[in-house]
């Protein structure tokens, strides 16, 4: 699990010092005049959508959504990966209106989820259930807080549609 957690924590810091670099160049950028056309609505829409999915893909919330009791690991493996693909392939195209800072987040947040359910599931021996699967992700989310990339991105996410309103 060290990997994993040094594969987080690499990503975390990657999305920090990303969302700060953008937030000092969207500084920079004129505002739009009030006759002209604006997109505000829009992003602020695409914006609440990515937060939606990096709740719904955050390994506790899918694992409470998605429990499948007497299932295979493999089955629940396959279940938690597809239901991350489909929740990020159904919101693809908010990041028309969002940063490309944000977006990258939330493409992050998706792959890293990804990659902890593959490891995890890796190490369960073939005869293992859904439930010893779901316990293992549990607690990995709850024993290591790098874990937790998908408050990072909520929090940016946040910070940027904040950044709209004003």
């Amino acid at each position: 699990m060290t990997m994993v957690s040094l594969i987080v924590s690499l990503l975390a810091l990657l999305i920090a010092l990303g969302t700060f670099y953008f937030w000092n160049q969207d500084r920079k950028k004129p505002k739009a005049t009030d006759n002209s056309f604006t997109t505000r609505p829009l992003q602020l829409q695409a914006y609440e959508r990515l937060v939606m999915l990096a709740e719904r893909i955050a390994v506790p919330n899918l694992i409470s959504r998605l429990n499948v009791s007497g299932a295979a690991a493999r089955e629940m493996h396959v279940l938690l990966i597809e239901s991350i693909k489909q929740e990020y392939e159904y919101n693809a195209t908010q990041q028309i209106y969002v940063s490309p800072v944000a977006w990258a987040a939330v493409r992050n947040l998706k792959d890293q989820n990804m990659l902890i359910i593959n490891q995890v599931a890796a190490t369960l021996p073939p005869e293992s259930t859904s439930n010893d699967l779901n316990r293992r992700l549990l607690e990995f989310a709850i024993s290591d807080k790098k874990g937790e990339l998908h408050t990072v991105v909520l929090e940016a996410l946040n910070y940027e549609a904040k950044k709209l309103m004003k």
